[in-house]
């Protein structure tokens, strides 16, 4: 029996096809021409990024103070003895832990304050959102320094707003280790969710509203959309604003400074970074600071590795 013409005409379009692939040129240059595209870019990096981190490191195996810096003694390789005099102080551990809690703080209430008025976006009407986006990004764009400075104005015990609301007198949010942390919480959540809210507001937009109406009509509430149908579809988002928050709050160094004066009564408020410049500037031990600027890099760097391991190892796509 014959073969159909129509088969017969498909086979030979499927050879033309074959035959034109493997006889058509591949494209000149290969993986070379990719990276010379990145080049500039890398160049970029490579001078702002990776020559600092390498110093740092560098620095961090020597015996470098005030006198090497001035020329007065030669620079001798210490090897990992900066390290050795870091874990054995008793105060780098207190400050560590003081950062970890501070930190963890700092990003469970960016990401809840961000969240949710991620969310509140999208249940108002267009001219409260504008107000509310407007207000989240001047903040957003307020400089470190005026921010902090603004909020001492508003907590400040003679001054202040704050406790002539509150009725509190002439206490002082500084004062204490607990109500001084509070303080930079707050400051510091202020200028940092503009960035959870915005990113996660394009995120749910971008989700079908078939799926939100379903799930409306099914008599879900508004935190069981969120927490069953959201937050796994932007699961990707949420990882990526996670890991900024985190080092960006685990890094923080201008509030902490400006707002406790340098690290609060007896550096009760300090922190690995102003700890760090403590040790570098204010003390001459340059080596010293760069070895707890090199342990911060190493922990920002596992927590990262180890948090997108865990997604991984649950499927996410990234």
């Amino acid at each position: 029996m014959a073969p159909d013409n129509s088969v017969v005409v498909e086979r030979s379009r499927v050879q033309r096809r074959r035959g034109l692939s493997r006889s058509s040129p591949r494209p000149q240059g290969g993986w070379g021409v990719p990276w010379l595209y990145l080049a500039p870019a890398l160049v970029v990096l490579g001078g702002l990024l990776v020559y600092p981190i390498y110093q740092l490191g560098l620095i961090s195996f020597f015996q470098y103070t005030q006198a090497q810096v001035s020329g007065g003694e030669a620079t001798t390789f210490e090897g990992f003895g900066n390290y050795s005099a870091l874990f054995s102080d008793s105060q780098f551990w207190q400050v560590l832990v003081a950062t970890v809690l501070f930190a963890g703080a700092c990003v469970v209430s960016t990401l809840a304050v961000g969240c949710a008025l991620a969310v509140l976006l999208t249940r108002v009407r267009a001219v409260p959102r504008l107000v509310l986006m407007l207000a989240a990004l001047g903040a957003w764009a307020t400089p470190a320094v005026t921010g902090s400075t603004v909020w001492l104005l508003l907590f400040d015990p003679d001054f202040g707003p704050v406790n002539r609301i509150l009725g509190l007198g002439d206490h002082s949010w500084t004062y204490g280790r607990l109500s001084a942390f509070f303080l930079v919480l707050l400051e510091v959540v202020w200028c940092s969710f503009p960035f959870v809210m915005v990113t996660v507001y394009a995120g749910i937009r971008a989700v079908p509203s078939e799926v939100l109406e379903a799930a409306a009509l099914d008599g879900a509430s508004q935190w069981r959309i969120w927490r069953s149908i959201l937050t796994p579809m932007l699961r990707p988002i949420l990882t990526v604003v996670t890991i900024q928050s985190v080092i960006w709050d685990f890094k923080v160094f201008t509030q902490i400074y400006v707002m406790t004066n340098g690290g609060g009564i007896a550096g009760q408020n300090l922190v690995l970074n102003v700890y760090a410049y403590q040790q570098a500037f204010a003390s001459s031990k340059y080596s010293l600071g760069s070895a707890i600027g090199v342990v911060m890099l190493l922990m920002l760097l596992a927590v990262t590795l180890v948090y997108l391991r865990l997604l991984r190892r649950q499927g996410e796509e990234l």
